[in-house]
């Protein structure tokens, strides 16, 4: 059975968010690297719903009134994406009674905070890439230059793709990211954000 299937089957075919069954599709729950792709990182979601996460400009908050319900359900992927936008909405105030009464495990709350929409925009450590390129977690991007990795006897690649970083939430310069089987620190400042398609 497909991701798509096993999503359908267990929505209804309808948003696990906000219970529409309009332009459904699969969204993978970022940082992948951490705990989202699959069954249980992903959730099926509207394109309302998808475009208002992606892009926090865009989000209307009474849209997510739907989240008095949706933040208890049982799957990972729908808890931690409800938490995040009722995070996001906080200021609302109705957004933060929904937050006082929501529960989630301790690795499901530190994958929720990976997005970082739990803070305030003071608070927010901005990551850029060489270009000034703001980059987020669950990014690909490609390193500039050759990079010596510490405690591997090996050497970056120039052109080497680094697939869905995850950002230091305390350094504004770090991310994280594989190269080959090998987790490594890299400085924001050797690397260039990759476009969807490359």
């Amino acid at each position: 059975m497909s991701l798509q299937q096993e999503l359908e089957n267990r929505s209804g075919n309808a948003c696990e968010l906000c219970t529409s069954t309009n332009n459904l599709t699969i969204y993978e729950v970022k940082p992948t690297l951490i705990g989202g792709g699959g069954v249980d990182g992903s959730l099926l979601a509207c394109k309302t719903c998808i475009t208002q996460i992606e892009d926090a400009d865009a989000t209307e908050p009474n849209h997510w009134r739907c989240l008095n319900d949706a933040m208890w359900s049982e799957h990972r992927a729908v808890k931690v994406v409800a938490w995040r936008m009722l995070s996001r909405l906080r200021k609302e105030g109705w957004p933060q009674d929904l937050l006082d009464m929501m529960y989630l495990e301790d690795d499901d709350l530190r994958f929720a905070k990976e997005s970082g929409d739990h803070l305030d925009d003071s608070e927010k450590i901005i990551h850029r890439d060489a270009n000034g390129a703001i980059l987020q977690a669950g990014d690909s991007v490609v390193l500039i230059k050759d990079l010596k990795v510490k405690e591997a006897s090996m050497v970056a690649k120039q052109g080497t793709a680094v697939r869905r970083i995850s950002l230091d939430h305390e350094n504004a310069k770090y991310i994280e990211g594989k190269v080959g089987p090998t987790q490594i620190v890299i400085i924001t400042d050797y690397v260039k954000k990759m476009a969807e398609k490359e």
